[in-house]
């Protein structure tokens, strides 16, 4: 292979680092309408009355949209295929508002100053409810966030909106309780997880405006364009037909732009008016009036022998979606569906969730999508087994977890068919120096050195539900396109699916350009989510690309007037070794232009019924000061397995990433309100984030087994590597204190409070 598995740079890494114009608002023309929005002060409130009149006389202004002028179909944000597990629940504009943050009204007009005076002018009237703001009593609150008569589920997912169920789940396999009640130790803890905001570089924008067809067209910072296109559509009451979304260049999403935050609005307007407009979202908005991870409270039950054989495990997840359910049914299955599986020798398992409302902003998808909040949970409590029945930990883990060959009961059933996870435990191990520093060590009278560990699964798509398509087209002069629907937010996904596309045709990386998605011209593809773009829509290249060699051959056998059993492809000619005949790719291009009726492409699409998981193993050293309760994380350590590595650059710096997203998690990063349920921390001043003197030295190496199934033997790498730190490095702090804290992030101040009660 002269492609895959080699350290390429990113086919775009010039255009980037050189300041081309290749963003939303790069492209967005200037005689755009502004779009802002009225956000609402409070957490739950109906509104009365909007006195618009002062703000829609201002010169400048083009409208003033409330919750009248608006469309009234109920639709999800969440961009999900069709038909969605999340409920509809939203409205464009809606009569009540349901978190401090929520659309109140719309704005358009030609400058940005004119737009923010008309805001002010606006006169609104509420009607102050109150508000649920603890997610652990929103089940038995008298207050109904959604008393809406057109509320709708698309799918059965056990819901009482009543009672702020958004849904509820669940699985058994085994007898649990019999098998608790035989254990020799039975662990029983509860773990508690916070609202992380993505915080990516570039925030939510979207400009919009009608061709000369009389057709909405969208171009957006976004995950899911095929999503958008569906449900805009919906809730803007047209054909799907009338709306094409175009995706630029993306500064990052981290999950954030899998849901439709920015887009509604700008479209509204457009739609409205019929004149060009755009919104672009201050830091503000992006933190306070979006989506974050969701917070979740997690309850686990392990029961093992003395010797360290686990019985069984039971995870009770409560999840808090917010004020609306976009991703709340979907991120909690995660929380025990993925942690579950790696310790398959357990005789029984349970997985039991709800998801619930409140009056915060939305939960939505972020990097792990629940698998993360669940593997601190679950990894945690392995390693208080472990430090229970006094073993080390990693021998715990050896003993118990899932092997090559096994169906895996709380997988969905599926087949274990590749796993490099007992090396990555190994080599993790030699690089952190875990038997010359494990448990602890003193470095000063008051400073203690400890070392934790995890490891994690994740997945390679949505089985049975994602679905990729890719066209590969030979053009005259010997080069070709490939048009995908998957969306490069920053990750490399155009470069990896080149080098895939290269390597199947037989041909040098330069010779394959790649397009942008555009729904109008794009192949269907859910979108970049799941960790199903190398997986899935990497199958599809291969599919596709394997058609157009056909036809290539076929192509050129005729032109050299043989059969195409008689010819063979090398990506340079066709050609035939035993009849000494040849011809160029190149020559053959040029001729199939003049007077043939011949294109050559290839289209495919690819959907998976098993979705085979990476593995990681993650090792922390933290120094405590025991005085003051300050972390500092020395080094931390990935190995990988993520099968065939496409693209060694880019891997690494996709663990690299999201490890240092995982040590935010697990000690800084938290989103907070008041009492009035206001976030306090919606900025960069006051929202945490790791910098690079936070991180201490990530040290990431991979051990590639070879997924069957798999493009090149790939499976996906995006996700797997933020599930390892927050447990590894609370294991770390644990062999530093011997104190565990269950409640993220692991701060000074709750270190100092375990070690009072200790003691």
């Amino acid at each position: 292979m002269k492609a895959v598995n080699q350290a390429i740079p990113k086919i775009d890494s010039m255009a980037l680092v050189t300041g081309k114009p290749v963003y939303t608002e790069d492209l967005a023309p200037a005689n755009c309408l502004v779009v802002k929005v009225l956000r609402s002060p409070h957490a739950f409130a109906r509104i009365l009355d909007i006195d618009t009149r002062a703000a829609i006389k201002l010169p400048g202004i083009a409208c003033v949209l409330t919750h009248k002028e608006a469309p009234k179909h109920r639709f999800t944000v969440a961009g999900q295929s069709y038909p969605e597990l999340s409920p509809y629940d939203h409205l464009i504009l809606d009569e009540y508002v349901r978190y401090v943050g929520d659309a109140v009204a719309i704005v358009a007009g030609e400058t940005e100053s004119i737009v923010n005076r008309a805001l002010r002018l606006l006169k609104v009237s509420y009607e102050v409810l109150e508000p649920v703001l603890d997610f652990t009593k929103a089940m038995d609150h008298p207050s109904v966030i959604h008393p809406e008569e057109d509320y709708e589920n698309m799918v059965e997912i056990g819901s009482d909106r009543f009672h702020n169920l958004v849904s509820s789940e669940g699985f058994e396999h085994g007898d649990v309780d019999r098998e608790l009640a035989e254990s020799d130790l039975v662990i029983d803890r509860e773990y508690h997880t916070r609202a992380n905001a993505q915080a990516m570089m570039e925030t939510f924008r979207t400009y919009t405006y009608y061709d000369h067809n009389s057709r909405l067209n969208v171009v957006s910072s976004t995950q899911v364009p095929f999503h958008v296109r569906r449900i805009l559509a919906r809730a803007l009451g047209i054909s799907a037909s009338e709306v094409r979304v175009i995706k630029p260049r993306i500064g990052g999403g981290f999950g954030a732009k899998q849901s439709v935050v920015s887009e509604i609005f700008p479209a509204l307007v457009t739609f409205i008016t019929k004149k060009p407009a755009k919104i672009l979202f201050d830091r503000y908005e992006t933190f306070s009036s979006s989506n974050s991870r969701h917070e979740m409270q997690i309850r686990v039950r392990i029961g093992a022998s003395k010797e360290g054989a686990i019985r069984a495990i039971e995870v009770n997840t409560l999840s808090n979606t917010g004020a609306y359910g976009e991703h709340g049914p979907t991120t909690v299955g995660l929380s025990g569906h993925k942690p579950l599986p790696i310790y398959n020798q357990a005789n029984a398992f349970r997985f039991q969730s709800k998801v619930v409302y409140s009056n915060t902003m939305p939960g939505g998808a972020f990097r792990g999508y629940g698998a993360t909040q669940g593997f601190f949970a679950v990894e945690t409590a392995i390693n208080e087994l472990a430090a229970q029945l006094g073993m080390d930990p990693i021998a715990l883990r050896e003993k118990n977890m899932v092997r090559v060959g096994e169906r895996m009961p709380a997988y969905y059933g599926e087949v274990l068919s590749s796993s490099a996870l007992d090396r990555c435990l190994v080599r993790g191990k030699e690089l952190i120096g875990w038997k010359e520093a494990f448990p602890s060590r003193l470095v000063s009278p008051t400073k203690v050195r400890g070392l934790g560990m995890a490891m994690a699964m994740q997945g390679s798509g949505i089985s049975f539900v994602d679905t990729a398509s890719a066209e590969v087209r030979l053009h005259d002069n010997g080069y070709y396109t490939l048009q995908i629907g998957a969306t490069d937010m920053g990750t490399g996904c155009d470069t990896i699916l080149a080098q895939m596309a290269a390597d199947s045709l037989g041909c040098d990386l330069h010779q394959i350009i790649v397009h942008g998605v555009d729904t109008d011209n794009s192949p269907y593809d859910t979108g970049s989510y799941a960790s199903s773009t190398t997986y899935v829509t990497g199958n599809a290249v291969i599919k596709a690309c394997a058609q157009l060699v056909e036809q290539i051959k076929e192509a050129g056998a005729e032109l050299l007037e043989l059969s195409k059993q008689a010819v063979e492809f090398d990506g340079d000619r066709v050609f035939s070794l035993q009849e000494g005949k040849e011809i160029s790719l190149n020559e053959l291009a040029q001729r199939l232009v003049f007077g043939s009726n011949r294109v050559l492409s290839g289209t495919a699409a690819h959907s998976s019924p098993i979705s085979p998981p990476p593995f990681m193993t993650g090792f922390a050293e933290v120094e405590v000061d025991l005085e003051t309760g300050k972390v500092d994380l020395i080094q931390y350590v990935g190995v990988v397995d993520c099968g065939t590595v496409i693209n060694k650059n880019l891997a690494r710096l996709q663990a690299e990433g999201g490890i240092v997203q995982g040590i935010g998690m697990a000690l800084f990063e938290d989103i907070q309100y008041n009492e009035r349920g206001r976030m306090i921390n919606n900025s960069f001043m006051q929202y945490k984030l790791p910098s690079r003197l936070d991180a201490g030295t990530v040290m990431v190496e991979f051990e590639e087994s070879y997924e069957p199934s798999g493009p090149f033997g790939a499976k996906s790498v995006g996700e797997i590597v933020v599930n390892t730190p927050c447990p590894a490095i609370a294991q770390a702090v644990y062999h530093a204190t011997g104190v565990w804290v269950r409640d993220l992030p692991i701060t000074p101040e709750k270190i100092l409070r375990e070690l009072r009660e200790t003691r």
